[in-house]
């Protein structure tokens, strides 16, 4: 991914395929980094696409991931593609159609990268996409040392002197 002058990276990832083929080829003509599109299930989409489905499980939406996917690569300047959620051999096809690196998030092992949404995997989501794997539960824990805080607080036991400075007399 591009970084900028101070080392950070930047860059944008706009949601959709074809539909966003003006935007991309706009931001590259700018200079702006793009990410390509990110295909097949579009989370800021949800909605609109009746919950958080797999995309791509006929023939015609399989064929038409990969036109998306396509069409990024073609806007002149997309360094990547994000697909998400999409049966695993789509996601291979779609992978073996592009030139441009492939990050899948839930979508198989036959893309060049993947993703997971860091709460995911540290447990901090109440219910998280299937495809995600939970590494600990961060929650509970968090859970834990608020209450003992809260307690300890209403105890008067925090703060103790360690914790606080004072004038000396």
């Amino acid at each position: 991914m591009p970084r900028d002058s101070s080392g950070r990276r930047r860059a944008v990832k706009p949601e959709g395929g074809q539909e966003i083929f003006d935007v991309v080829n706009n931001l590259v003509k700018f200079g702006i980094p793009v990410m390509g599109g990110h295909i097949g299930l579009n989370p800021q989409r949800v909605l609109s696409l009746g919950g958080f489905r797999m995309i791509g499980k006929t023939e015609e939406q399989a064929k038409k991931l990969i036109e998306d996917a396509k069409a990024l690569q073609e806007a002149g300047g997309a360094f990547a593609i994000v697909i998400e959620m999409v049966p695993a051999s789509v996601a291979k096809a779609v992978t073996e159609s592009v030139k441009i690196p492939t990050i899948c998030i839930g979508a198989g092992p036959h893309c060049d990268g993947q993703i997971l949404v860091i709460h995911d995997i540290l447990g901090l989501t109440e219910r998280p996409p299937s495809f995600a794997k939970k590494y600990v539960d961060l929650a509970s824990i968090i859970r834990d040392a608020v209450t003992k805080y809260v307690s300890e607080v209403r105890n008067g036991e925090f703060p103790s002197t360690e914790y606080y400075k004072d004038i000396k007399s």
